[in-house]
């Protein structure tokens, strides 16, 4: 289901105009591509230009709010419809319609709308191609829908074509998806003519896929940086080291310098999840100093030299 508008904008459903006009301007300046660099601002904008250009339209946003997501789907002229008595005393309760197969829910009007007995039946029969001819309204497009896909980590990273397979009221059905490469949470990914049918010879809708990006146990994603954790020994921590790190697109090099405590973070630009618009992500290998579960006899007879000679007190302020 399409997000509220009234939500992308972050307004109440009884607005003013005023009140949407400053919101969208407001949320427009934020997200505007040319300034925000976020690879989700495009998508953000593009949404937030939909939203408004529905509700700043006293006579859109007035179908809107009576049909919700549908409301293209209804005449422009339905309320003369309505005055006009179409049906009148019908007495029929209006109820949810498929338009071949695309997703069409209207909300139980009761006995009609604004309480006139006028049904939907009567008002929008002919509309989808039941009484009247059928199709007097010309063709009407299908509707947009959306799933969610998992991905995991590396999946994301490399993209590629996947053949994804979905539950849907009509059973199963399989895709053949390219896979952005660099694809993070909350991305759509748009297929074409694969939403809900149109009727009278009206184009499909589209169905965009939603990627949520699954847990790992080695990598977390932040955006599109990836954080992992890198285990040392003490002595590649006290004396530095060059050491190797995993990344989703395979093994990378890290300089560990001297003197390196757990929990200190490093560094490599770029090679967190690519970006084919802009600069990729980094990667933060986050230092875990581990020592050895059990330790030879010569192994610790240094460790306990060391504890001999050395001053250093991690417990001491300062």
């Amino acid at each position: 289901m399409a997000r509220d508008y009234y939500d992308v904008l972050g307004v109440q459903r009884n607005a003013s105009s005023d009140d949407i006009q400053q919101a969208f301007r407001k949320l427009a300046r934020k997200h505007h591509p040319d300034i925000n660099k976020d690879p989700e601002a495009e998508e953000r904008f593009k949404e937030l230009n939909e939203a408004y250009s529905v509700l700043s339209d006293p006579k859109t946003r007035k179908r809107y709010d009576r049909f919700g997501e549908d409301f293209r789907q209804i005449p422009e002229d339905w309320e003369e419809r309505v005055g006009a008595g179409v049906g009148a005393g019908a007495g029929a309760r209006g109820r949810g319609r498929s338009t071949g197969g695309g997703r069409v829910r209207f909300t139980d009007y009761g006995e009609g709308f604004d309480g006139s007995g006028i049904s939907f039946e009567d008002l929008f029969g002919g509309m989808y191609g039941r009484g009247g001819g059928g199709g007097r309204w010309g063709p009407v497009p299908g509707a947009d829908q959306e799933a969610e896909i998992q991905l995991g980590v590396e999946d994301a990273y490399h993209g590629g074509r996947r053949s994804i397979t979905l539950a849907g009221p009509g059973g199963q059905r399989t895709y053949d998806v390219n896979i952005p490469r660099g694809v993070v949470d909350g991305q759509r990914i748009r297929l074409a003519g694969e939403g809900g049918r149109g009727s009278d010879d009206g184009p499909p809708g589209d169905l965009y896929l939603r990627v949520r990006i699954k847990p790992d146990t080695r990598f977390r994603l932040e955006g599109r940086d990836i954080h992992v954790a890198l285990p040392v020994t003490p002595w590649e921590a006290a004396l530095g080291a060059t050491v190797p790190v995993p990344t989703p697109g395979g093994t990378a090099k890290v300089a560990v310098p001297r003197g390196s405590s757990s929990g200190r973070r490093l560094r490599l630009r770029g090679e967190g999840m690519p970006n084919p618009r802009g600069a990729n992500g980094d990667l933060y290998a986050e230092v875990r100093i581990m020592v050895p579960p059990e330790l030879g006899d010569r192994e610790r007879e240094l460790f306990e030299e060391l504890a001999a000679v050395s001053t250093f007190d991690p417990r001491k302020p300062g």
